[in-house]
């Protein structure tokens, strides 16, 4: 580490709200506030409040666009300052309505509200008071035991003395097209695990009327839900939790006692809309102390040009996470062009969210080892591609590490839903993928697709949950990369590696069970110890799963552009595993999460700025090790996990001293790199105006893409990737 290095950690500034930690603060700032709306600032606050592909609509004149603008009028979700005041909201909605708009949704908990207005009034309502920003009502859609043996998770069952992990006590939260509660795979004893279940689909009767505020009477959605016509969101949570059916395939997912909570946004030809599953997350925040949800899978998504600073599904994610729910999202399936080419940056939102679990497709090859695994060539490829553009018109991409990890997706087997005898539209589209299709109660299909590599993870974390209740949302996420299993690939595609269930159990169980309620009080300093009494960190650092042995990423993400190791990063508190506490980049940010007395959330907002260090002096930065991003020579973002892992080695073994928190941008491509290597890097997610990226059931790798992650042809547009080496 050289003296400008050392100064530059020293130096180091951020944000903390509580007091327990202690440091130097200056001019960071926190995520969310914008030119005219709140009290708090923002890097990016004079930037233009209506989003790239909604202007794109706007001047263009046009009177229809799809599901979300007809004759002049468009769908839009308003992000609102999370502290406006009753009255400045009512004149929002006032100016809505004046404007011969309509509002239809006021969802306070994740700060929106959902609204129709005339194409011409958008950048009048964007310049209110209190608004953050507005972006169109995009389309929702799906994204689309073997798994026991190649997860390791049948190992990992006995691994906690006096108790099988099965997920028991925990509560999963599956937002997708519905769920079956009768299949066998979510009954015990004939009681299903299904707990609550809310439909949240028909919340409007007509989309674009105007001249009504909605909200004016709109009520808390009963806890009911309707039947799963689609399909996609009863394999997903058989993924996640499901039991074996009767059959002569073993069909067992992962967390086989969690419980389920059904939270239905797409319909049964799988599409929804944005404020519809903003909806369900509202729904989520107010009941997940209720419903005791600890777990939200998330494997849907839609395109966007927003930056995750703006994204309304990535603030609502962001809000869920603050309020110590993990979040897990499918990474997306567009990982090859039409062509078979390899496409970088086109991780759809909200899986470009920093704080959540971003999760890519590996392919188990059919086989229980793991030697032969790969990433899925579908599967989706970072860096994150949203933009802010400010008030020069420059354009500001965030260029974040995704995926964080990847897990099995490829001919999953999950189980199959039905309504009078007849099976689900998935099903019926594609027969050829249905394993059993009787008796219908225990009816099963294969899958493919980072959707259902998304739950592996989701039960993963409800077994860590039930090891360890005192986990909250960045120290899970962060043990599931440090103990992941590198396979081939680079950054961009596997994260730091495949899921290693055993591995990360074994680090969730030597921890303190009261984290989480230590960090609440504030009574956690940095670099104090987390070690449970009578437990040690594992030495080993490797897992057999399958009687093949194999070492740990041994890193983790961190501030969304860097990469670090060392095991203090589990042996003692670092401020980062707050999940009111956000870092990314040089900027670090908190939120305080309100509940009521009944323990339903109340509101989210920006909280009041401490001073405090955000890492221990032993945590090592391995960002500068791995040079300027180079496809060709394989370092920087390309990079693979096995070297990630063989750099964290020798810090570990002492080649190296820990260099506590490094100020660094992250790899880029240098220019005349650029000119030269040829790779394809997305401008943003938007294809064609109005086309939404669909998340649709991919058949199995073999059938529709190339499939390895190697030898494919790349090409780039763009010189931003993130991370670059230490000066």
């Amino acid at each position: 580490m050289t003296d400008n290095h050392k100064q530059q950690a020293s130096s180091f500034f951020t944000v903390l709200r509580r007091a327990a930690v202690g440091l130097v603060a200056t001019t960071l700032v926190a995520f969310g506030a914008q030119a005219g709306g709140g009290n708090s600032a923002n890097a990016h606050a004079a930037h233009k409040k209506v989003s790239a592909d909604l202007q794109r609509i706007i001047d263009s004149g046009r009177q229809n666009n799809g599901r979300w603008m007809k004759n002049g009028l468009v769908r839009v979700v308003i992000t609102v300052d999370p502290q406006i005041d009753a009255r400045s909201k009512a004149a929002l909605k006032r100016s809505i309505l004046a404007a011969k708009g309509g509002v239809h949704m006021d969802l306070s908990r994740v700060s929106s509200i959902a609204a129709v207005v005339p194409a011409t009034a958008v950048p009048l309502i964007a310049n209110l008071p209190g608004v953050l920003n507005v972006v169109p009502n995009r389309t929702m859609m799906a994204t689309r035991s073997l798994l026991e043996a190649t997860t390791g998770t049948s190992d990992a069952r006995g691994m906690l003395s006096g108790t099988t992990l099965t997920g028991a006590g925990v509560g999963i939260a599956i937002l997708d097209s519905g769920i079956m509660q009768t299949h066998t795979a979510f009954l015990n004893n004939g009681t299903s695990r299904v707990l609550a279940r809310v439909d949240l689909t028909k919340s409007i009767a007509d989309p674009f009327s105007t001249g009504t505020d909605l909200t004016s009477n709109q009520s808390a959605p009963a806890d009911n839900g309707a039947a799963d016509g689609y399909g996609h969101g009863t394999l997903v949570a058989s993924v996640a939790a499901g039991r074996d059916v009767t059959g002569t395939t073993d069909s067992t997912g992962i967390a086989t006692d969690a419980s389920l909570i059904d939270v239905r946004v797409l319909g049964d030809a799988g599409e929804g809309d944005l404020s519809t599953a903003l909806a369900g997350m509202d729904w989520v925040l107010q009941n997940a102390k209720k419903k005791n949800i600890r777990v939200l899978n998330i494997s849907l998504g839609t395109d966007s040009t927003d930056s995750y600073l703006d994204d309304p599904f990535c603030r609502a994610v962001r809000e869920a996470v603050a309020a110590n729910i993990t979040v897990v999202v499918a990474a997306g399936n567009y990982g090859q062009s039409s062509s078979g080419t390899e496409v970088y940056g086109t991780i759809s939102s909200p899986g470009s969210e920093p704080s959540a679990i971003t999760v890519g497709s590996s392919n188990p090859r059919a086989t229980i080892g793991r030697g032969d695994d790969v990433v899925n060539g579908f599967s989706s490829r970072g860096p994150t591609r949203g933009a802010w553009t400010d008030a020069s018109g420059v354009v500001h991409k965030d260029n974040l590490l995704k995926p964080d990890l990847v897990a099995p997706g490829n001919r999953v087997i999950g189980a199959i839903s039905s309504a009078n005898g007849a099976l689900n539209l998935l099903a019926t589209q594609n027969p050829q993928l249905v394993l059993q299709s009787s008796p219908v109660d225990a009816a099963l299909m294969y899958a493919s697709g980072t959707s259902f590599a998304a739950p592996v993870v989701s039960g993963t974390v409800a077994l860590m949950l039930q090891a360890n209740p005192g986990l909250t949302p960045p120290l899970i996420k962060a043990i599931l990369q440090y103990t992941a299993q590198p396979i081939p690939g680079n950054l961009l595609q596997e994260g730091t590696g495949m899921l290693n269930v055993p591995g990360a159990i074994s680090v969730a169980s030597v921890l303190l069970p009261d984290i989480s309620s230590r960090i609440a009080s504030g009574s956690l300093a940095v670099g104090d110890n987390l070690i449970a009494p009578n437990k040690s960190f594992p030495w080993s650092q490797s897992t057999t799963i399958n009687f093949s042995t194999f070492g740990w990423s041994r890193a983790v993400y961190l501030g969304g552009r860097h990469v670090y190791t060392g095991s203090d990063l589990f042996k003692k508190y670092q401020a980062i595993w707050d999940p009111e506490l956000l870092w990314v980049g040089n900027q670090v940010a908190t939120m305080d999460v309100a509940y009521d007395s009944g323990g339903a959330l109340t509101g989210v907002t920006d909280g009041q700025m401490m001073t405090g260090n955000v890492l221990s002096s032993g945590v090592s930065a391995l960002t500068g090790s791995l040079g300027s991003s180079s496809y060709a020579l394989k370092t920087g973002v390309f990079s693979s996990a096995s070297q990630l892992s063989n750099l964290a080695g020798g810090l570990l073994g002492g080649l190296l001293g820990g260099q506590g928190l490094v100020l660094t941008e992250g790899l880029v491509l240098t220019e005349g790199l650029v000119l030269t290597e040829g790779l394809v890097l997305t401008e943003g997610l938007v294809l064609t105006e109005g086309l939404v990226l669909t998340e649709g059931l991919v058949l199995t790798e073999g059938l529709v893409l190339v499939e390895a992650a190697t030898g494919e042809s790349i090409s780039l547009e763009d010189n931003s990737l993130p991370f670059q080496g230490e000066p």
